[in-house]
């Protein structure tokens, strides 16, 4: 009767350290789903860098003995807690470092095109500047040539009076290779290679709209830009690029978009918003930009005036 009494109230001092031992686990458990969860967001698709714990319960040579409660192993966990909770924190600023910088960058165009609705108004209904030349200063698309000349195919129309000043209309001709996206991508980038600003661009709109899923897509809303630059309309092709980064940021014209967008807010005197852009281009793609492009970003920081 004793041993009896006694076995229930060893069991008794037990019990609360057995219980506690259970709900940190618990805790444990929960944390560890969390912070999975937290690591996918951060490094979304894995790639090895799935972090883990800093901590780890220590390989104990021989356990406790008989009816000792398990306050080291409870200790244990506490730490594997503490470091998971660490962690946890760590990569929740990291998430929220990213949010708040491409916030602001969001913030900025979302003022700037509230701004400038009216200006917008005026130049899509006004007449248009005569285009000098080039006015984005970058480098011609030129790895399309592989699908076409680096000019167009045109075919000169007699100006109506001989030795006039004005210019010699051209006819350009649509090309045929069989594939619809390409064709009709190259035809507005002859269109606009040959200085027909209005007509390529309707041409270039109809590509993104009708192909949005082809790899041109993301060359003809950026060459949409550059024919606004070319036009001299910097607010139409600042919309223009920034569409083309927000709605396709994993399309091959993505970063010169971002670019020229830097370019066309320097002309409309935004340089502060210029070098967000310009910070934006170098977080995102600076691994992956040319040395080519890497000099132009110098250049148009510059003219910027970024820090």
């Amino acid at each position: 009767m004793r041993k009896s009494i006694l076995v229930g109230v060893c069991l008794a001092a037990l019990l609360p350290a057995a219980v506690q031992a259970q709900n940190v686990e618990g805790r444990v458990g929960k944390l560890e789903s969390e912070m999975r969860a937290v690591q996918r967001k951060v490094f979304p698709g894995g790639a090895g860098q799935m972090l883990q714990p800093e901590v780890r319960a220590p390989q104990s040579e021989q356990g406790p003995g008989p009816g000792s409660p398990a306050t080291s192993a409870l200790a244990d966990v506490n730490q594997r807690v503490t470091s998971l909770e660490q962690q946890m924190t760590s990569l929740t600023e990291q998430i929220e470092q990213n949010q708040n910088r491409t916030r602001q960058l969001q913030d900025a165009f979302d003022n700037y095109r509230r701004s400038n609705d009216a200006r917008l108004k005026t130049l899509e209904t006004g007449p248009a500047p005569i285009a000098t030349g080039a006015g984005a200063g970058g480098p011609i698309e030129s790895d399309d040539q592989s699908s076409g000349p680096s000019r167009p195919t045109t075919r000169p129309e007699a100006a109506s009076k001989p030795g006039a000043a004005t210019p010699t209309k051209v006819s350009v001709e649509k090309p045929s290779t069989g594939d619809p996206a390409e064709d009709e991508y190259m035809y507005g980038y002859r269109l606009w290679a040959a200085k027909q600003y209005p007509q390529a661009e309707a041409q270039l709109k109809k590509v993104v709209a009708e192909y949005p899923k082809s790899k041109r897509a993301s060359y003809a809303q950026n060459l949409l830009g550059r024919s606004y630059l070319d036009e001299g309309k910097p607010s139409l092709a600042s919309m223009a690029f920034y569409d083309n980064y927000k709605k396709m940021p994993e399309g091959e014209r993505a970063p010169d978009s971002l670019l020229y967008l830097g370019q066309a807010l320097t002309k409309l005197n935004k340089p502060a918003d210029a070098c967000k852009v310009y910070d934006e281009l170098n977080d995102v793609y600076g691994a992956k930009m040319a040395s080519a492009m890497k000099g132009q970003v110098a250049a148009g920081r510059s003219a910027a005036k970024c820090k």
